[in-house]
């Protein structure tokens, strides 16, 4: 794409007030709607802003080394899990939901979080009120099509994690005596009005389906039919994608038979497959470049112009790469995996080498690492998944200009393998020993016989394959599945040590106060603050 139309991606992204206004002015840098309208270029431009937004830096304007863009909110959401031990660190600016405290609808992390989705909403809406559907041209359409993908997209992840579901900390009556049970949040649109953002209820779990879903039908209808984008690096989500997220939200609402057929649909396209040993475990480009291999269907590609990288420190790598001697996770929050996931990983399977071995253990030594001397001083279990750009851990304008995957197509392997074990666990279990002997060691076995068992076993596979990815969050509400962080020989620190008998309270995200004084509809209708609910324990 021509460079001139990436400079726009800048003023494409304009702050929502927090009720979600669409009445806001848009920045064209002279650009007029109906010149907006008439060109696929300027229309491009706007699509392209969309994947700029996952980079965006400090949103909130006031320094806090957590905002540093989409990637943060995956990380929040992985420090939630029993699978990510974080070091204590006077350096952690996520232990607050490491620890689940102050996270109630009073504090600025709240705030972040819902501004950030909400900026993220108006960017695809702005997209789509800048041209006429029914008069665009295919390159136009293909571009509205890749909106509604990115606008799906961004209700999922809040539906599910704004949506109220029982837990063993928290009652779905809140302090205001509403029962916000099954609640999401408002749908705001491109055609949504001021007055309207301004009384715009929580949407219950089947009618914000219905809306995402639309958007997804529309979108695959537009991108199956319509012309490529300029896009070499799948920041755009393509059919496959499209595909992908039709898959996420039918296990959303447990509709299994459709998630499999869409998951396959997916994988069925041909243009993806999983990542080999050598990919994985390369120290120059593993998980950090979306051209690696054909595994990655779509990711955020952050450049060394942009402000997060030039930051140094508050990018996905600097938090991400233990390996990256100039980020904040080499200064001692490092990020593991919990001994309780670790242990459950087969030697031969080669994902293990991802993380240090502790010592005595037959792997010890055996893991690529870049800087052996600076691994040496890693605690046992500290990841060396996400490397930093080209192996480069001293200089962040090579080491954080990388990807940070979104969505890989093994996913849709063991969405496909879970979505049909809950029909037919002897067919689930067969595709994920296909799966697992295939692409990950040929001897693996599935030892379960029964139906909780394999769905379980599957479970475990996604949060190894996907450890860091931001996506295990969901599988743990969706399935009811306890955190449990206090045990003998555990890695989390004490303040993070809860054993919960359900998903934990602190899964249903609370919306932030400063949204229910701007829109009526929500004031009283919040989730209960799970903050300090439940007692940590002391192994």
């Amino acid at each position: 794409m021509n460079n001139i139309f990436k400079s726009l991606l800048a003023a494409a992204v304009v702050a929502p007030a927090l009720t979600g206004c669409v009445e806001e002015t848009f920045p064209t840098s002279g650009a007029t709607q109906d010149q907006l309208a008439a060109s696929s270029k300027a229309t491009e431009a706007l699509l392209w802003a969309m994947p700029a937004y996952y980079n965006t830096f400090d949103i909130m304007d006031n320094g806090q080394a957590y905002d540093w863009g989409y990637g943060a909110l995956m990380h929040v959401r992985d420090v939630m899990t029993s699978d990510f031990a974080v070091c204590a660190s006077g350096y952690d600016w996520f232990s607050a939901w490491e620890q689940n405290q102050y996270i109630g609808p009073m504090y600025m992390r709240t705030q972040w979080y819902w501004n950030f989705y909400n900026k993220q909403v108006l960017t695809c809406n702005n997209l789509m009120a800048s041209f006429d559907l029914a008069t665009a041209d295919e390159a136009q359409k293909t571009f509205y099509g890749a909106g509604l993908a990115f606008r799906a997209s961004t209700y999922l992840d809040m539906a599910r994690v704004y949506e109220f579901l029982p837990n063993d900390g928290t009652s779905s009556v809140n302090l205001n005596g509403n029962d916000v049970a099954g609640l999401t949040v408002p749908i705001v649109t491109e055609k949504t009005t001021e007055a309207e953002s301004r009384n715009n209820p929580r949407v219950p779990r089947q009618q914000m389906f219905e809306f995402i879903i639309g958007d997804l039908d529309q979108a695959e209808q537009l991108i199956a039919s319509g012309v490529q984008t300029s896009d070499d690096w799948h920041n755009i989500p393509d059919i496959a994608v499209v595909y992908g997220l039709k898959a996420r939200t039918y296990m959303w609402v447990e509709d299994y038979p459709k998630a499999a057929e869409y998951a396959r649909k997916a994988i069925d396209t041909g243009k993806y497959a999983p990542l080999t040993r050598e990919e994985w475990l390369s120290t120059t480009d593993g998980f950090n470049n979306s051209q690696l291999g054909r595994s990655w269907m779509w990711c955020a590609k952050t450049m060394k112009e942009d402000a997060c990288v030039q930051s140094g420190i508050l990018n996905w790598t600097a938090w991400a790469s233990n390996e990256a001697q100039y980020g904040y996770a080499a200064a001692g929050p490092y990020n593991m995996i919990s001994v309780a996931l670790y242990n459950k990983m087969s030697d031969r399977d080669f994902r293990k080498l991802s993380y240090k071995a502790p010592e005595g253990s037959v792997l010890a030594g055996q893991e690529p690492v870049i800087d052996a001397a600076f691994a040496a001083t890693l605690p046992a279990y500290s990841s060396f998944k996400f490397r930093p750009g080209a192996g480069n851990i001293d200089d962040y304008n090579v080491g954080s200009a990388t990807c940070l995957p979104l969505m890989r197509i093994e996913e849709m392997y063991l969405i496909e393998a879970e979505a049909v074990a809950h029909t037919a666990p002897a067919q689930g279990k067969q595709l994920l020993e296909d799966f697992m002997k295939t692409y990950r060691y040929n001897v693996y076995s599935c030892r379960a016989t029964d139906k909780d068992g394999i769905i379980d076993e599957i479970f475990t596979q996604k949060c190894i394959e996907l450890w860091g990815e931001g996506q295990t969050f969901f599988d743990y509400k969706r399935l009811n599945k306890p955190v449990v962080r206090g045990y003998e020989g555990t890695n989390f620190q004490q303040s993070a040590q809860f054993n919960t008998t359900t998903r934990p309270a602190w899964m249903n995200f609370c919306i932030v106060e400063t949204e229910g004084n701007n829109n009526e509809a929500v004031k009283d209708w919040n989730n209960p603050d799970p903050s300090d609910c439940y007692p940590s324990l002391k192994y």
